[in-house]
């Protein structure tokens, strides 16, 4: 298993290369930011499309980092379905994937701003839950002690050997994670940005994923 390896007010968490964040001491998994279901949403709107396997992509990573971890419980930290709509229209087939990946695991599904939760599919509802004194929402708080939330989509943008790479992020200082969305085209908020610097303290890190998982200070 192929991650960065932290500390959060004492709680050892593992930053996946995928994007998930795995808790050993609770066998957990957390993923933020799913947005099952974006291809079709812009189908219905009218958008640009997107390639029609979007959700097929991630669940194949989710069902890896599953195998690879063997988490017992898993926190989807909102925006899981890219609306109602989508939560609704998921094929059978992925609805049975999706059923088979939560089968003889503690899954929690924690509201999103685009969806409550999908209520037709099982595990637990809640607006956010605290595991091991931290608190998992999908917003962040400016004045929270410990929390690890999702929401922006964080990106860094470096410059290496004169070109630039972005890759999504994990942003972590000493009292928050800021986890990256995990969904397949999710778009992503660049690190420097205003929303993102308020929250960070000045020595935050990113943790890029990709094909490594690799820290660097957070681009400002």
């Amino acid at each position: 298993m192929r991650g960065y390896d932290f500390t959060l007010k004492d709680t050892k968490l593992t930053a996946l290369a995928s994007g998930a964040l795995y808790m050993p001491q609770a066998q957990l998994l957390c993923v933020s930011d799913l947005h099952l279901g974006k291809a079709g949403r812009r189908a219905r709107l009218g958008e640009a499309l997107l390639p029609p396997y979007e959700t097929q992509d991630t669940l194949t990573r989710l069902e890896q980092d599953l195998k690879a971890t063997q988490a017992r419980q898993v926190i989807c930290l909102g925006d899981s379905f890219d609306d109602l709509a989508a939560s609704a229209s998921l094929p059978e087939a992925e609805t049975l994937w999706l059923t088979s990946l939560q089968a003889g695991r503690h899954w929690i599904w924690i509201e999103g701003n685009h969806d409550p939760g999908p209520v037709d599919l099982g595990g637990t509802h809640l607006a956010e839950v605290v595991v091991d004194g931290i608190v998992f929402r999908h917003i962040a708080k400016p004045s929270a002690q410990v929390e690890i939330s999702g929401h922006y989509h964080p990106k860094a943008r470096l410059v290496l050997r004169g070109r630039t790479l972005s890759k999504p992020a994990f942003l972590v200082d000493h009292s928050r994670v800021i986890m990256p969305a995990y969904g397949t085209y999710t778009g992503g908020l660049r690190s420097d940005d205003p929303a993102l610097c308020n929250l960070m303290a000045a020595d935050a890190l990113a943790i890029l994923t990709g094909r490594e998982a690799r820290a660097v200070p957070m681009p400002r």
